[in-house]
């Protein structure tokens, strides 16, 4: 089972010498039986269904949480027939999450993870390189740059296939201090293999600092400490008011910051992975909050291995949410200085901090205003947008007729940091 062999077993169960019942038994993938469908669960929070005319053209089956069973049947030929079952229904995969259609990549999938910044791997010639596995958000910030109400697609990496490649752009670095930076267009804790992704990059021996983005609410304290066991380094934790009403307010959520103040000061004071509050300071709406997050961070002995507190300027995006007018950052960082010296606090940051430093720049196949083929693969995030494969790469194409398929001429108009742009030729 090419998509999946590496989560499966299977066994015939033989009466005799005649082959009685076939299990197939899935980690990532579970089976809910809905009267006419099966609906198949991959990684916790993705579904499809398939109907079960078609798998009972297979023979008799039972499912059983991960497992699938079929009567009469031998497992290579069970094995072959569900495979290609999955392969026609996962084109219907969508997310649990956000509702949206959704997209499994995975290494048969013959879609490159670099290329894009909404998932896969970004790399901006420094020692530390971003991984995206996922996308989606169980809070609706009034700030968000992404605007999940804009999104029309989400996606999930396969993580053996994530792995592999990342190992790849590591090995181009020439760098033994690299830090891996779980950051999504979303809260990552929705990517089921969290604690074995951070396990599997902590093997790979160049790797010394390992960091996550998250809101804390899917946090708990046994999952703190399985990150910690696997490997996590840091926790950038996202927090802008510690005032309730405020803070459920810039959430657009159910959101506690009681609970979310709890688990910052279990991760300080129970584990060794080091924390840094994240807040955005939106104009007008929660400025007055910075020196309280400030004092609050130093307060419970965030800052271990970084700055215990990163205050982010907040941006106006095209397709994000813009409940304020942004500042220039001559203006933040003006505001933060004078916050500096009434709180005698540090606030402002640079790379150094982080010990991130320039490295080799990943070799780009396109430049800008380059003719090009390449193939169409899968719908962007945006309204009329694709997703175009060449040379190892990904190009987004926006304002791409939904009919297009297939084999495409673009002009390259965007081409830093190994994130492509193109237009139609």
């Amino acid at each position: 089972m090419k998509r999946f062999s590496q989560y499966t077993t299977a066994k015939n169960r033989t009466k005799g010498n005649k082959v009685k019942m076939t299990e197939l038994k899935f980690k990532n993938l579970s089976f809910t039986d809905e009267k006419d469908r099966i609906k198949v669960t991959l990684l916790d929070y993705f579904y499809f269904h398939i109907n079960k005319e078609e798998l009972g053209k297979i023979g008799e089956f039972k499912v059983k949480k991960d497992l699938i069973s079929f009567k009469d049947i031998k497992k290579e030929i069970s094995e072959r027939k569900f495979s290609f079952l999955v392969a026609k229904n996962i084109s219907d995969l969508k997310s649990i999450v956000t509702g949206k259609p959704a997209a499994y990549i995975h290494k048969n999938s013959n879609i490159p993870l670099i290329g894009t910044n909404y998932f896969g791997i970004v790399d901006r010639n420094s020692s530390l390189i971003e991984i995206k596995p996922v996308t989606g958000c169980n809070l609706n910030c009034i700030y968000c740059s992404v605007n999940q109400d804009k999104r029309r697609t989400d996606f999930v990496i396969e993580k053996d296939y994530l792995v592999s490649e990342l190992k790849k752009v590591i090995s181009q670095k020439e760098n033994n201090n690299i830090e891996i930076h779980i950051g999504t267009q979303g809260e990552p804790l929705f990517y089921s293999e969290l604690t074995s992704l951070v396990k599997d990059i902590k093997g790979i021996k160049q790797v010394k600092t390992i960091s996550i983005d998250t809101n804390g609410t899917l946090l708990s304290e046994k999952a703190i400490k399985e990150l910690e066991e696997a490997g996590l380094t840091r926790i950038n934790l996202s927090i802008n008011s510690l005032d309730d009403k405020l803070a459920k307010k810039i959430a657009g959520a159910n959101y506690s910051i009681k609970r979310i103040k709890e688990i910052a000061e279990f991760i300080t004071k129970k584990t060794k992975i080091g924390l840094l509050i994240a807040p955005v300071m939106i104009p007008g709406i929660n400025e007055q909050e910075m020196p309280k997050l400030a004092k609050f961070a130093i307060g419970i002995g965030a800052g271990k291995n970084a700055p215990p507190i990163g205050i982010q300027n907040f941006l106006n995006y095209r397709f994000g949410k813009n409940p304020a007018k942004e500042i220039p950052f001559e203006k933040f960082y003006e505001k933060l200085r004078q916050l500096e010296k009434e709180e005698d606090i540090r606030l402002i940051f640079n790379e150094s901090d982080f010990n991130i430093v320039k490295t080799k720049e990943l070799p780009k196949p396109f430049s800008k205003g380059d003719i090009i083929h390449a193939n169409i693969v899968l719908n962007g995030r945006l309204k009329g947008e694709k997703l175009a494969a060449a040379a190892g790469r990904l190009i987004s194409i926006p304002n791409c007729p939904d009919t297009k398929k297939g084999k495409i001429r673009l002009k390259i108009i965007r081409s830093k940091h190994n994130v492509f742009v193109g237009t139609l030729v």
